[in-house]
């Protein structure tokens, strides 16, 4: 099959089928036809604002498809990269004089973050790396958790990196088990960012040592775990989170399960009204990055244990607003547990690799 082939989805596939579709192909855009004519195209941005409306993912891509799409005729391929930056698209549809698709042209340095140049983040980020990371042992009775390395760099040079693509520059370690490894490998590197260190003197949760930063933090601020990577507009989350005046905003995957057996479904007194055949659910997942308001650190007690989820929940309580930014399950690796480890290793590799 022609990577055009690939791209392309029928008028009645669902947003479920969207996305699966998205997350196999990685070149994060779709083109919806009916035959060869160009119906529409979806993006993640697309799935994002039909979610953030509760629209169902059974419903099919009609409802979310774009069709005010750019495109271009053929004899203008050779302006598609400009006319590409100018409207900071990755990928532009060559349509013939009936609308049918004929060829779709990529940007250039594609992986080069759109407007990246000239809306800089300067967002601190804080990263929670003070854990034991006990579901990777042995390796890290070894190794504190953040040094992993996945390919040839840590994972937390991977964290580093993605942030920094964006324009952040200021990151913030919380910082407890194997500290002093820690701080030697991060002050060999040559980087073109900072990073300072918050110390724990006991295991706080992931929360909890935040209070360390009272008074520190004078605008919005990033903090992820130091075991996953998502691939994402952070440009995009900030602006979100902003523009809906969220206390916090959690970055979520849009996350798809299949129960391998059939589930049975009773009535009074266990007669069978439903056997449903490996049924599948769809759920947000919380990836672990978040974005924060400075004064949520004010609701942080001092020296307490605290997981970040619970102080969520307790804004959830007092009616604080809490949103998320959704993703594709596609666009985030975890290495929390060993299997997760290597396939985040393999992911990138092979993007070592093209």
């Amino acid at each position: 099959m022609s990577l055009i082939e690939e791209l392309l989805v029928n008028e009645q596939v669902s947003v479920k089928e969207a996305i699966k579709k998205l997350d196999e192909t990685a070149k994060k855009i779709l083109f919806v036809t009916r035959e060869r004519e160009l119906l529409g195209t979806i993006t993640d941005g697309d799935i994002r604002r039909w979610i953030l409306k509760n629209g169902s993912l059974e419903d099919n891509v009609t409802n979310i498809m774009n069709k005010r799409f750019i495109s271009i005729k053929p004899i203008h391929v050779k302006n598609a990269n400009y006319i590409m930056q100018h409207h900071s698209i990755s990928a532009i549809p060559v349509l013939n004089d009936k609308s049918e698709l004929i060829d779709i042209v990529f940007q250039k340095f594609s992986n080069v973050p759109m407007k990246f140049a000239e809306n800089k983040l300067d967002n601190k980020v804080v990263v929670m790396a003070g854990g034991k990371g006990t579901r990777l042992y042995p390796y890290t009775q070894i190794l504190p958790k953040p040094l992993i390395p996945i390919g040839e760099k840590s994972i937390i040079e991977h964290i580093f990196n993605k942030f920094n693509e964006y324009g952040c520059s200021e990151f913030i370690l919380t910082v407890n088990y194997k500290k002093g490894m820690i701080k030697s490998y991060l002050e060999e590197l040559e980087v073109p960012y900072t990073f300072s260190y918050v110390e724990e003197e006991n295991f706080l949760g992931t929360a909890g040592s935040l209070y360390l930063l009272k008074g520190k933090m004078d605008k919005t601020f990033f903090v992820t775990n130091c075991d996953i990577l998502i691939e994402a507009n952070y440009e995009k989350i900030i602006e979100h989170h902003i523009e809906n005046k969220n206390k916090i905003t959690m970055v979520t995957s849009i996350t798809n399960f299949t129960i391998p057996y059939g589930v049975v479904k009773t009535q009074n007194s266990g007669i069978v009204s439903e056997i449903e055949e490996k049924p599948e659910y769809n759920f947000q997942i919380n990836t672990g990055v978040y974005v924060l308001e400075p004064e949520v650190l004010d609701d942080i007690p001092d020296n307490t244990f605290l997981h970040i989820t619970d102080l969520i929940n307790l804004y959830i309580e007092q009616n604080k607003k809490v949103g998320v930014f959704p993703i594709r399950s596609g666009q985030w690796q975890d290495m929390g547990e060993i299997n997760l480890m290597q396939n985040m290793i393999e992911k990138i590799n092979s993007e070592g690799r093209e």
